[in-house]
């Protein structure tokens, strides 16, 4: 009778492996169906990492085009997960990184936005804020998902493309990666959750110092502020996310309850986002002709990076 069962149990335990394996197939088929054409994305079974790349089609800004393919993506992780069993989840732990060599993301579409500014559009200004934002909650709410989600910084991560790195659970990042909020030096403030998830990783002042300054730090200097969680050595950045990730898997369960945990003590909602894009987008237009050359500066000079200068994208100063 024992040898029965135990036949039984196997058998079972066979069936039940085939249909997590089928489960999880499907699964990752649901998150590659939508097709994205700025991002890539390679999902890792075996180690249970998705990996997901931003490879804008134009600029490495948050361009609606990239926006929209992150919405499309963070949307589909939800279907994939849903009413789907642990066992047979794709991933435990998502990676977002750069395919861009030396940047994470420029931030903001500059262009966009002096554009809009000159042309008084509130309207236009606060959906692109809108859409910004809900990504980025989908983002700090790991997609309602059972997942731990990770930012991997390995070039400048500046403005709305630092804010977007704010927005993950964990921030690895190679020692001279670059990130800052330029924004107040052409008269204006990152409104898309530097303040929001800065003032939860650092008391209020320091958040308001680092905003105001304008200043760009390395990835040093801010794990020493402990708004970086883990510093890589440079080139090695992607080695330090799996080897994070190898040390932690078994505690995963942990983990996970630890940052669900953080969301519902101290959590950053939508609502509070979207407020604080509007008090932006009526900031905005009260930018003065001078204010707003100095952002077409900013974006001539990234431009001209991205035709092929490898010197690092000028930052204007206060004086400037």
């Amino acid at each position: 009778m024992s040898l029965i069962s135990f036949n039984n149990d196997a058998s079972q335990a066979n069936a039940a492996t085939d249909c997590s394996d089928l489960a999880r197939e499907k699964a990752v088929r649901t998150i590659h169906a939508s097709g994205y054409d700025n991002l890539r994305l390679d999902i890792d079974t075996i180690n249970a990492i998705c990996w997901c790349f931003m490879r804008p089609v134009g600029k490495p800004s948050y361009t609606h085009e990239l926006m929209g393919d992150i919405g499309l993506l963070q949307a589909a992780i939800t279907r994939g997960f849903t009413d789907l069993p642990l066992a047979a989840a794709p991933f435990s732990w998502f990676v977002m990184a750069s395919d861009v060599p030396g940047i994470y993301n420029l931030g903001g579409d500059l262009g966009h936005f002096a554009e809009r500014i000159r042309t008084r559009d509130l309207d236009a200004m606060r959906h692109y804020g809108h859409v910004a934002v809900t990504a980025i909650h989908r983002n700090a709410v790991a997609f309602d998902s059972p997942v731990v989600t990770m930012a991997l910084v390995q070039g400048d991560a500046l403005g709305g493309g630092f804010e977007h790195a704010l927005s993950f659970d964990l921030i690895v990042a190679e020692r001279s990666a670059k990130m800052g909020l330029p924004e107040i030096l052409f008269n204006m403030f990152p409104g898309m959750g530097a303040y929001s998830f800065l003032s939860r990783r650092m008391d209020r002042a320091k958040a308001e110092a680092l905003i105001l300054s304008g200043r760009v730090h390395t990835a040093e200097e801010l794990y020493e502020m402990g708004v970086v969680d883990v510093l890589a050595e440079d080139g090695q950045g992607q080695q330090a996310a799996i080897d994070y990730i190898a040390r932690h898997s078994r505690k995963h369960n942990a983990h996970l309850a630890v940052y669900r945990a953080r969301r519902r003590v101290n959590p950053v909602t939508l609502e509070e986002l979207i407020d604080v894009v509007d008090i932006w987008a009526e900031a905005a237009l009260n930018l003065t002709e001078a204010d707003l050359r100095k952002m077409d500066r900013l974006c001539a000079a990234q431009n001209k990076r991205l035709a092929g200068l490898e010197a690092p994208v000028p930052m204007l100063t206060a004086a400037e």
